[in-house]
């Protein structure tokens, strides 16, 4: 025989009620019809900040490509990266730790960049346009194919920054 204590527990318990359920629900509806606008929005500026960052880590070396090398590089721009050329703009692309076998280097898929080609940088990391087609500082655009655009820019001192 079960005892009354432990009949009344049983008895008395209880659950959530369907009009409690629903109001959690519709709560949990609108924080997210709230929330998702401003992350997404946060998401595309981001993906463009880190492809404007990852630009400004390429020519960066580059840079020291060229100090280390003690001689001018050439950096050669398409839509979707970049080739580093030691020497001259018309040399054979260099391969290092971060490009392929034909020395690219790739943003991620989606972006495009466009720009100033031909930006070199001399033994001492300043710009240089002494050499062949280079030119000593220029605007490189980063641009999302589903919206944006994000500028990296290059002083004739060699300094590179996002803008």
């Amino acid at each position: 025989m079960v005892s009354q204590r432990i009949r009344r527990l049983l008895t008395g318990a209880r659950g959530y009620t369907m009009a409690e359920l629903i109001v959690v629900v519709a709560i949990v509806a609108v924080t997210m019809g709230v929330a998702i606008p401003p992350l997404w929005t946060y998401y595309r500026s981001a993906v463009l900040r880190g492809a404007a960052e990852q630009t400004v880590t390429m020519l960066n070396g580059a840079r020291q490509l060229a100090i280390r090398l003690n001689t001018t590089v050439c950096v050669t721009i398409d839509s979707t990266g970049m080739q580093y050329h030691v020497g001259t703009c018309g040399a054979a692309a260099w391969t290092g730790a971060e490009t392929d076998s034909a020395g690219y280097i790739r943003l991620n898929t989606g972006l495009t960049l466009s720009g100033t080609n031909n930006l070199c940088f001399s033994y001492l990391g300043a710009g240089t346009s002494l050499a062949g087609p280079c030119t000593a500082n220029g605007t490189l655009t980063i641009t999302r194919s589903q919206g944006g655009t994000i500028n990296v820019v290059m002083a004739t001192t060699g300094r590179v920054k996002i803008q």
